[in-house]
């Protein structure tokens, strides 16, 4: 939770700054967000790659579980298609690509920024930080009244990190491997989906 609001902070902080004028305007010294995205996704790559024991434990898995990542994509798109129906002012594409953040709003925000412009981009980041937020305040009640699987699926892409604490807390330590390999393979859809949603 704390990082969660560390990173709200920051966000507004940024959004003062720049109302203000405080900070030269980066985008004149080139695609500062392409650079960027290219950086995190480079530390992403040595995260993964250092962690050698990784594929090998996901193997140890229950093939149904193995559906849980699947079943978060689909679920996340299917909601977002029928909130869209509420948005008549966003096109289907604008929502879907939102959607496909998953909680990763460092990444997503930057791709739909990139292709929608900043509102969107803005819009994108906004939800899928209120995503994050949404399963650490609510992981108790979500497994109370949903099942353990509930916060897994509903931290989306975040579930390998800052939502992990309260998901091990909340439905068991049984669930930290399902949550870990969830996250593993939801991050990784999201560059694909997110470009493919704001290309169409």
């Amino acid at each position: 939770m704390k990082g969660s609001l560390i990173i709200v902070a920051f966000f507004i902080a940024g959004i003062a700054c720049g109302l203000m004028h405080l900070l030269p305007d980066l985008n004149a010294y080139g695609n500062v967000s392409y650079l960027t995205l290219c950086a995190l996704l480079f530390c992403v790559g040595i995260t993964v790659g250092n962690n050698t024991t990784l594929l090998k434990t996901f193997k140890s898995l229950d093939r149904r579980l193995m559906l849980l990542p699947l079943m978060t994509i689909v679920g996340t798109l299917t909601a977002t298609a029928i909130a869209a129906v509420g948005l008549p002012h966003r096109s289907l594409t604008d929502c879907l690509a939102v959607g496909s953040g998953f909680g990763y709003y460092s990444l997503s925000s930057i791709f739909i920024t990139q292709y929608r412009g900043p509102e969107l981009g803005t819009i994108a980041l906004l939800a899928n930080i209120i995503r994050e937020v949404f399963t650490l305040l609510g992981a108790p009640l979500l497994v109370k009244y949903f099942g353990p699987l509930s916060p897994i699926s509903c931290g989306g892409a975040t579930t390998m990190d800052t939502t992990l604490p309260i998901i091990t807390r909340t439905s068991g330590q049984d669930f930290v491997l399902l949550s870990l390999f969830h996250s593993f393979l939801v991050d990784f859809s999201v560059p694909f989906l997110v470009t493919f949603w704001c290309t169409l």
